[in-house]
């Protein structure tokens, strides 16, 4: 009897970072692909490891690359916006080092006793924060990053 190897199916997200100092790098990074073989994992999920490295593949030139974690400042991803009386919808306002201003909606599913906007950006567990910029579009904001936010309630 063979034994096949253990293996994570991995497919490739198009993903828009902007990267310290380097500034705006297209490519894709690679996640997990589910059971049947179309539902892919988001992201945020890659994003907030704590490995210390990201695998980045560009087309152009055709490479792998490595990116530390500490120097991505932002990634835009497509992804449309959760629906359902689960979530909790707060509006802001994040302003980064840079002088960026990011406007969307933190659209999370948050304990009802820490459903503020102060207790999301407190979560110690993830580095990146999401905000939902449009209907169909994800932004990915590194704590470490930012200087203020405002809520826009």
């Amino acid at each position: 009897m063979a034994v096949k190897p253990l293996r994570i199916a991995k497919a490739l997200r198009q993903v828009s970072m902007w990267v310290h100092p380097e500034g705006l790098v297209k490519g894709a990074i690679y996640v997990t692909v589910g059971d049947d073989k179309v539902t892919q994992e988001d992201p945020s999920y890659v994003l907030n490891t704590d490995k210390p490295f990201l695998v980045l593949y560009r087309e152009r030139p055709e490479e792998i690359r490595f990116y530390n974690r500490s120097a991505i400042v932002r990634v835009e991803y497509a992804s449309d916006k959760p629906t359902g009386d689960t979530v909790t919808v707060i509006a802001c306002r994040i302003t980064l080092m840079d002088g960026s201003v990011i406007d969307g909606e933190v659209i999370e599913a948050l304990h009802p006793y820490h459903a503020r906007l102060y207790d999301y950006l407190n979560q110690a567990h993830d580095r990146f924060i999401r905000l939902y910029t449009s209907d169909s579009q994800a932004c990915m904001v590194n704590k470490n990053y930012i200087v203020q936010v405002t809520s826009n309630a």
